[in-house]
């Protein structure tokens, strides 16, 4: 019975996620690109590279870099922090942020049904999502 009333408070269409995304920072995928480079980097230099122990660190390491590498639209950290700076100017909340920085919707509709929350009431307009889809692809074209 508890699980069922957890169920129906989390909604990600009206960005009830649960008390654990209340405090948590979303990253996108270029973000944890960032962060698990740097992290491989440290262990290679602790642990040093002939270590088996960082070999089998390294491939869990590697093995999850290459997935959000795949998944990312952006390589330049600088294209990454301008998406997240213009988003979060915008108003949009962590995972909204995430969704679209991850996701990089072509057109209205298509941002719209990924993130059903910047269509609520008196949210956005099509214009404004559709300001939003242009400089983040802009942002993804020109880094």
């Amino acid at each position: 019975m508890a699980s069922r009333s957890v169920t129906e408070e989390e909604d990600a269409s009206e960005l009830k996620l649960g008390e654990e995304f209340q405090r948590a920072k979303c990253l996108m995928n270029a973000e944890v690109v960032t962060i698990l480079e740097h992290k491989v980097r440290q262990l290679q230099e602790i642990l040093g590279e002939d270590d088996p122990t960082a070999t089998q660190i390294s491939n869990v390491f590697d093995k999850s870099l290459a997935y959000v590498k795949r998944f990312s639209h952006y390589r330049n950290p600088e294209a990454v922090k301008q998406v997240r700076e213009s988003l979060s100017r915008r108003g949009l909340a962590e995972f909204e942020i995430c969704v679209i920085g991850n996701l990089v919707p072509d057109t209205v509709e298509e941002a719209k049904t990924l993130v059903p929350t910047l269509a609520q009431e008196g949210r956005f307009d099509d214009d404004a999502i559709e300001s939003i889809v242009r400089e983040i692809d802009n942002l993804k074209k020109f880094e």
